[in-house]
């Protein structure tokens, strides 16, 4: 006899249904497992058999028992398969028959007690048994509020495989087990910054405003104390709030993250995301032994912030260039690859060469012109010419940081930004398959056809283009951000003003 149980197996954020059979059969006792399973399911066989022992049950340790997880070209890693492999024996074993086996996937890990252990991926399992026209999931009890976050579907969040167990040999008692569906917990608010209480900077509010209104990329150059970090972790407040779409994309990066849990709930409030300058390539990228999300990927919807820029490994920093153009990052392996939406406001700071050597004298005993291009150098132009804002941010005088009251609140520039988004909807509404619903996201195609200047604003330019020597690229650079700028005014074309704020954004320069 050979039993089927129903379960999944994540491939990045692709749920891939996978049968698992159990068989018994004359031979060496003990459990071999086909089906490409990696070392991490392999070792599932010693979890199995004390499970099922300090469950209460008797294991067949008599018995060869074959387990094949189908299809059998897809590579299987993590824990999850415990829960299906121990129910296929058990199931084989004592001759159980339940509704369940055809009309629930099961899902979790095992501990040697018999106790569930929470997995990564439910959310994903939930959806894909709704599309799937499955009529539930068991999953481990500390996972099933994730699980029942999605309607339609009934949730079995059991915390040991002997309350599995039972529930098999009983019809219709799983019913009286089902978890009930819960709300959304709010997350709980972050401590908000507000752009009232950052002082003087009126030129970096405005290019944060205007990077929130177009999706813009930002690059902040100036010396420490000025307020960079603060006004980006400010950044997230004014942006529009996340719409249903990207609450679900998001959160299921989250929960094959393993960062889905009771305490979070939904990820409702757009990411932001800090790493430290010392991240690996696959801290950033995404990836390890069992490829996870990484950074660029948890920022997906919201803002990555990379403090410190020049002191991030060179690799780390070019890794950037494919998900800043393609808004996902492809993680390839021998056997496989995996794809993740990476679609992010990438937030940059740094200090220029004069204020790092002023900081750490000792790591720069001698200064030189090629000691300042190496530091320069650290960010490639292929990076820079993809960020669209370059701000040099200036020191905060002290009549600003004493003087009474504050700029405007988070909540009065957020109107605005709102307000330009609505417009650029309206003018992508048939792009939107495409990922192109923001200027900064705006291919040449779609800048020749929106970016419309009247005759003063082309003239400008055009003059500024031969003065500057600037390139093709900064050409559209510049006509995107003027269209966010006139958006942000609710004008239809883009004039002399528009461009001449615009120009003013784009005044590094690298010695690279």
């Amino acid at each position: 006899m050979v039993s089927k149980i129903l379960s999944i197996v994540m491939h990045g954020l692709q749920v891939v249904r996978t049968e698992v059979e159990v068989g018994f059969s004359r031979g060496i006792p003990g459990i071999t497992i086909v089906g490409l399973p990696t070392n991490s399911v392999k070792e599932s066989r010693e979890r199995i058999r004390f499970a099922i022992k300090n469950s209460g049950y008797k294991f067949p340790g008599s018995t060869k028992i074959v387990v094949n997880l189908s299809p059998a070209d897809i590579r299987k890693e993590g824990a999850a398969l415990d829960l299906p492999i121990a129910v296929g024996i058990l199931k084989n074993f004592y001759r159980l028959e339940s509704t369940l086996f055809s009309r629930f996937l099961f899902y979790g890990e095992l501990n040697l007690n018999g106790d569930l252990n929470p997995v990564c991926g439910v959310l994903n399992l939930a959806i894909y048994a709704r599309q799937q026209g499955y009529e539930g999931v068991v999953v481990p009890r500390s996972n099933a509020r994730e699980a029942s976050f999605v309607r339609g579907i009934r949730v079995l969040g059991l915390r040991n495989l002997a309350e599995v167990g039972k529930i098999l040999a009983s019809p219709g008692a799983w019913k009286d087990r089902l978890f009930a569906a819960g709300q959304d917990r709010p997350q709980s608010p972050p401590k908000m910054i507000d752009f009232r209480e950052i002082r003087g900077q009126y030129l970096l509010k405005r290019v944060m405003e205007i990077a929130a209104a177009g999706f813009h990329n930002v690059l902040m150059m100036g010396p420490p104390g000025s307020g960079k970090s603060m006004i980006a972790k400010a950044l997230p407040f004014i942006l529009p709030d996340m719409e249903d779409e990207e609450i679900l994309q998001t959160s299921l990066i989250y929960s094959a993250a393993g960062l889905l849990n009771d305490k979070t709930g939904l990820i409702t409030r757009r990411p932001f995301r800090s790493p430290h300058h010392t991240i690996s390539d696959a801290g950033m990228s995404g990836g390890g032994r069992i490829p996870a999300p990484g950074e660029i990927s948890l920022a997906h919807n919201g803002v990555l912030f990379l403090d410190e820029f020049p002191h991030f490994k060179k690799s780390a920093i070019e890794v950037l260039r494919q998900p800043m153009e393609d808004h996902q990052i492809t993680i390839s392996r021998s056997l496989s690859s995996y794809t993740y939406p990476a679609r992010f406001m990438l937030v940059a700071a740094m200090n220029s060469w004069e204020d790092t050597l002023a900081l750490h004298p000792s790591d720069y005993p001698g200064t030189s012109a090629a000691q300042k291009r190496r530091y320069y150098g650290r960010i490639s132009r292929p990076v820079m010419d993809r960020i669209d804002l370059q701000i040099q941010v200036r020191k905060v005088k002290i009549e600003e940081i004493t003087a009474p009251g504050g700029g405007e609140s988070s909540a009065r520039i957020k109107q605005r930004v709102v307000g330009a988004r609505k417009i650029q909807l309206r003018r992508f509404r048939d792009m939107k398959k495409r990922g192109i619903f923001a200027n900064g996201q705006m291919t040449n195609r779609e800048i020749k056809k929106s970016c419309i200047l009247d005759a003063d604003g082309q003239s400008l330019l055009e003059n500024s283009m031969e003065k500057l020597d600037l390139s093709a690229r900064a050409y559209f650079k510049l006509l995107k951000i003027g269209r966010t700028v006139a958006d942000l005014e609710g004008a239809e074309r883009i004039d002399s003003r528009h461009i001449h704020e615009a120009l003013q954004y784009r005044s590094l320069q690298f010695p690279l």
